[in-house]
C-alpha cells in the first residue's frame, strides 16, 4: 500500500506546479508553442499558426494547407510536456483541427506504510481537442474545441470533458487583430477524491498590431479575467505583452513578459528575470523552427523547441 503522504505530494505536484493554482488540469495553462512561449502567452489573436488552438480555436479560420506541429517543452526537473497539432478545410463545411498535449512527471518511489521502497510508479495528464472553425463574415471567424483530459497517478486516474469558445477578427488595411476566447468549460467525469475540482476556467481578450513602418508585430493578451479579485483594477494584473521582430524571410526574433507569471514566482521582494522570455524563429521552405526560453526566476526556466510544416 502506498501512503497518504507520498499520494498527497504527488496529488499537489500536478493540479500545483505551474501556477500555484488549486484547480486540477493545470497543464491546460502551459504554452505548448515555443512560439507563443517566446511571446510570453500573448497569442489569442494569431491566426498563422495551428498552434493557435491550444489559444483560441477561431484563429485556425485563416490557415492555408493542412499544416501540422510538434512541440517538446522541458519543464523543471523531470517534467517534459509533448503536443503534436493538425488541421485541414473542407470545402463549404468548414476547418477542423486536432491536437494531443501529454505532460510526464516522470517517476516516484512507492513506499509501504512502513516508509519501504517497493518499486517506482509513474503520474501524468493527457488532453485530446477536436475543433471546428468557421466565419461569420470576412475576416470574422469563430471556433470551438471539444476536449477530452485524462490524469493518472500509479493505478489512481481521473477524467473530464471541456469546451473552448473563441472569435477572432481581423482589420486587414491597418494589420490589426482582434481576439477572445473562453478556455475549460467543462466537468470531470471522475476524481482521484469523492470532491470533484473545477477546470482551469481562462477567459482571455487580447489586441495584436503589425506596425507599418517597421518589421515587427505587438501583442497584448489578458488572461484570467473570470478569477475573483479584491479590487476590479485587478482583474487585468494577469496580461502578457510580446513582440516578433521579422530580421529576414528567415529569422524571427521573438520577447514576451508575463505579468502574472513573475507574481507568482517572486520570492520576497526578488523575482529576478521571472516572467520574461524570448525566442528565435526559423523558416527553410516549407518548415519552421521556433525555440523559447522561459524564466521561472530562481526556481529555473521552461525550454520549449517546436517543428512545424504543411502536408
Amino acid at each position: 500500500m502506498r501512503t497518504f503522504l507520498s499520494t498527497l505530494m504527488i496529488t499537489v505536484l500536478v493540479t500545483s506546479f505551474s501556477f500555484g493554482q488549486t484547480t486540477t488540469y493545470d497543464f491546460l495553462r502551459l504554452d505548448m508553442s515555443a512560439r507563443a512561449a517566446a511571446l510570453g502567452g500573448s497569442y489569442v489573436t494569431n491566426n498563422d499558426d495551428v498552434d493557435v488552438i491550444f489559444f483560441n480555436p477561431a484563429g485556425l479560420g485563416f490557415l492555408e494547407k493542412d499544416p501540422i506541429s510538434f512541440s517538446f517543452v522541458k519543464h523543471l526537473m523531470d517534467i517534459n510536456l509533448f503536443s503534436l497539432t493538425y488541421s485541414t478545410s473542407f470545402e463549404n463545411i468548414g476547418r477542423f483541427g486536432a491536437g494531443v498535449q501529454y505532460i510526464n512527471y516522470g517517476s516516484f518511489d512507492e513506499a509501504d506504510v512502513n516508509g519501504n521502497i517497493t518499486g517506482e510508479f509513474n503520474a501524468g495528464e493527457l488532453a485530446f481537442l477536436l475543433s471546428y472553425t468557421n466565419k461569420f463574415m470576412d475576416n470574422f471567424y469563430y471556433g470551438a474545441n471539444a476536449k477530452f483530459i485524462y490524469s493518472s497517478i500509479a493505478d489512481q486516474s481521473s477524467s473530464a470533458i471541456g469546451l473552448d469558445l473563441g472569435v477572432n477578427y481581423e482589420i486587414p488595411n491597418i494589420m490589426l487583430n482582434l481576439g477572445a476566447s473562453v478556455l475549460n468549460m467543462g466537468t470531470q467525469l471522475s476524481s482521484y477524491t469523492d470532491l470533484k475540482e473545477d477546470l482551469p476556467l481562462d477567459v482571455l481578450i487580447g489586441v495584436s498590431k503589425r506596425l507599418e513602418k517597421l518589421p515587427v508585430r505587438l501583442s497584448l493578451d489578458f488572461h484570467n479575467l473570470n478569477q475573483e479579485r479584491d479590487e476590479f483594477y485587478q482583474h487585468f494584473k494577469g496580461f502578457s505583452i510580446g513582440a516578433e521582430f521579422y530580421l529576414s524571410e528567415v529569422f524571427t526574433l521573438r520577447f514576451g513578459y508575463d505579468n502574472e507569471r513573475r507574481e507568482d514566482f517572486k520570492l520576497g521582494s526578488s523575482a529576478g528575470i521571472a516572467g520574461f522570455n524570448g525566442g528565435l524563429g526559423v523558416s527553410i521552405s516549407e518548415y519552421k523552427f521556433s525555440y523559447a526560453y522561459s524564466s521561472l526566476g530562481t526556481v529555473g526556466a521552461l525550454q520549449s523547441l517546436t517543428l512545424s510544416t504543411s502536408l
